[in-house]
């Protein structure tokens, strides 16, 4: 029997959306002064034309703060008060601290105080982590009301005077609500699905700042707390695996790219989607993208392309929609929903 035909005693559902970016906006020109590149370069292979920075010594613009902006306005949409939330799942490879996580931080500031609260680190593939365990929680009924973020303030992490990476990576933060519905709705999560493959993790990587590598002034001047990537090797793996976890989506819900309205991919860079749309035989004009105005935002990545989506009308209740990430670690995820 396939997972989706498992029944359980309740089943999950999105009700709110939210997202939220830093102020500063930096262009591919203002990157020219940084490195050797120009606008027609960035854009040709990656799609890209600006993305948002946060000015970490500005609190309001913390990983934590981001959240909090996205929250709320997911809990608006939702209808719901922070005291309302059961769970905070909070995906992101970016916290403010290591401890307290960025979860606690959130409760904080939200004022959830009958929540509780964990982080979630699967890079880029962390929305589709959390969103899978939300479902679960929700649907052996553990948690009524599930607020999960998406959130990376990546840019501290950024060798800006290298364009192999330089140039594809944002902040910004992402949020929904996800409640309890009758098992028999039809809108709901359909199903998700998670897989990682550890023997690549030199794919993309940051040595320092673990515990297996003191974040030291030598390890600064090598650079080694900033992301380390071999983008060539990335691409054919990412391509193939965004490719195979959307068809497991749909084989296990039955369903075929007919009956999908919209595909919410990771927004890595434009030519793996396209790549990937390619194989799958889907056209572009039904996937969503942001990528272009906010760079690679890892964790956000899904949620705040989900939250334009809905507020601008082109998701629309009965609406199918396929999601299909990859991160470092490397890590792999689809989920499907109506809305």
């Amino acid at each position: 029997m396939s997972p989706a035909a498992y029944q359980f005693p309740f089943a999950s559902k999105i009700t709110g959306t939210g997202s939220a970016f830093p102020e500063r906006r930096v262009t591919n020109d203002d990157l020219k002064k940084y490195m050797e590149t120009d606008d027609a370069w960035i854009r040709e292979r990656t799609g890209i034309s600006q993305r948002r920075v946060s000015d970490i010594k500005n609190e309001s613009e913390h990983n934590s703060s981001l959240a909090l902006r996205a929250a709320l306005s997911a809990l608006e949409m939702a209808g719901k008060r922070p005291e309302d939330i059961d769970q905070i799942l909070y995906a992101t490879c970016t916290p403010d601290t290591l401890v307290p996580s960025a979860a606690c931080w959130l409760q904080k500031k939200i004022g959830a105080t009958r929540a509780s609260a964990v982080d979630l680190n699967a890079a880029c593939s962390g929305f589709i982590y959390g969103l899978s365990l939300a479902d679960q929680s929700i649907k052996t009924g553990q948690s009524k009301c599930t607020l999960l973020i998406g959130a990376e303030v990546l840019s501290p992490f950024v060798d800006w005077t290298d364009r192999g990476t330089g140039i594809l990576f944002g902040d910004g933060a992402g949020a929904v609500v996800i409640e309890s519905v009758s098992p028999t709705s039809t809108q709901r999560v359909l199903s998700s699905h998670l897989g990682a493959d550890g023997r690549l993790w030199e794919l993309f990587y940051i040595p320092a700042g673990g515990s297996s590598m003191e974040n030291t002034a030598e390890a600064k001047e090598q650079k080694l707390d900033k992301m380390k990537m071999k983008g060539k090797e990335i691409f054919k793996v990412a391509v193939k695996t965004l490719a195979e976890y959307a068809e497991t989506a749909l084989t296990t819900n039955d369903l075929t790219l007919k009956d999908v309205d919209w595909v919410i991919p990771h927004q890595a860079n434009l030519r793996i989607i396209e790549a990937t749309a390619k194989r799958l035989d889907f056209p572009m004009e039904k996937v969503l993208i942001n990528i272009d105005r906010y760079g690679n935002t890892s964790a956000a990545c899904v949620p705040t392309m989900l939250d334009e989506a809905v507020r601008d009308g082109r998701i629309k209740p009965g609406h199918v929609v396929l999601m299909t990430v990859f991160g470092a670690g490397l890590t792999y995820g689809s989920a499907v929903l109506r809305f």
